[in-house]
């Protein structure tokens, strides 16, 4: 993923951060058998900053790509818009010369994958996501004796990625003028299609955090 300097995460609290904001869904990306296009799966994950936690049906593909070659990239991207080009456009020039472009948060890790595979480990990762994703307990237990995960455990397999590299992007603008800044972020609320609002809010955090960009 190519960074530009202004794009970079200001600190590693940054991503983290984000992450831990709802940003909890992404796209396991695994390199292809010999002659194959690589595989990508989207999926729900969980985990901490060093591992992450995700499981997917045992027919998925997905397994002989990575019993091949256990290194993978998980990427999570998320509060990005589309910003025309007259609110690009600078204020000496005609609106329409403006160049559009896209704004996004996006967090890539390099992880070496393990797959989990007994029962009472992955009835463990299944609590751990349960933990995260349904944290009031509204859920039976999961035993690996016990319906209904019990008899769903064989269905599925789990995998433990280990993360090697961490690399984020927070791609605002944040080299244009903190003017600039806030009048797109201004527009973008006020046009609020899809994810226009938390854009918004990602480029006046920026902002806030670092004012006009210095090299």
């Amino acid at each position: 993923m190519f960074i530009q300097p202004w794009d970079a995460a200001l600190d590693e609290g940054e991503w983290q951060a984000w992450i831990a904001d709802g940003h909890d869904f992404g796209q396991l990306g695994v390199n292809g058998l010999p002659g194959r296009a690589p595989m990508v799966v989207p999926t729900h994950f969980t985990g901490d900053d060093n591992q992450l936690l995700i499981h997917f049906a045992r027919p998925n593909p997905v397994w002989t790509a990575i019993e091949h070659d256990p290194k993978v990239t998980f990427t999570v991207i998320g509060d990005y818009a589309f910003i025309p080009g007259p609110w690009r456009a600078k204020p000496d020039t005609t609106p329409t010369d403006g160049v559009p472009t896209s704004y996004y948060a996006a967090v890539q890790f390099t992880c070496h994958a393990h797959i989990v595979d007994s029962p009472e480990d992955k009835a463990e990762l299944l609590r751990r996501q349960l933990a995260h994703f349904q944290p009031y307990g509204d859920h039976a237990p999961v035993l690996v004796d016990q319906p209904p995960y019990g008899r769903m455990l064989p269905g599925i397999r789990g995998l433990r990625l280990d993360v090697i590299d961490v690399v984020a992007k927070f791609k605002y603008d944040d080299h244009k003028p903190a003017e600039h800044r806030t009048t797109v972020a201004d527009r973008l609320t006020a046009r609020g299609e899809a994810l226009d609002v938390p854009t918004a809010r990602q480029q006046l955090r920026r902002l806030d955090r670092m004012g006009d960009w210095k090299p």
